[in-house]
């Protein structure tokens, strides 16, 4: 029986860890992405919208604004997406968990591919990215009961 990968994300961290049958969960594997949290003028974000005059009823209308933080962590869950895929092809796992922050878990849905989507046993909207390792088995389990 091949093992569960857990995935526990946020928007700037995450830990992929893999869980053997009535085992501990080991670390995998750890990814940062400091650029995600960084403002959007750190990161050289776009012009605000600019005014687009119109003759009609409106007046006056703003382009919406790219937010470049936003890019960033849209980048960092195809990432993590593109991980869960490789394994999930290879047959590394036989299931997954995924545990992130929101808004970054509808992030990470979106970019979830075709064999992952088949093993995912759960999304989970909470972020268990700062507790440690010790405690984490216990904090899973509550969440996935």
């Amino acid at each position: 029986m091949k093992p569960t990968w857990i995935l526990i994300a946020n928007a700037a961290h995450a830990r992929l860890l893999e869980q053997e049958p009535a085992g501990w969960p080991s670390v995998l594997q750890t990814l940062e992405h400091p650029r995600s949290r960084m403002l959007g003028s750190e990161l050289g974000g776009d012009k605000a919208g600019r005014e687009l005059s119109g003759r009609g009823f409106d007046g006056a209308a703003f382009e919406p604004r790219v937010d470049t933080q936003h890019k960033e962590q849209q980048h960092f869950a195809h990432e993590l997406a593109r991980l869960l895929e490789e394994g999930g092809r290879e047959r590394r796992y036989d299931a997954v968990h995924v545990f992130a922050s929101s808004p970054f878990l509808g992030r990470l849905n979106q970019e979830l591919g075709p064999a992952t989507r088949r093993l995912l046993m759960g999304s989970h909207d909470v972020d268990l990215t700062a507790v440690g390792l010790a405690e984490l088995p216990a904090r899973i389990e509550h969440e996935l009961s």
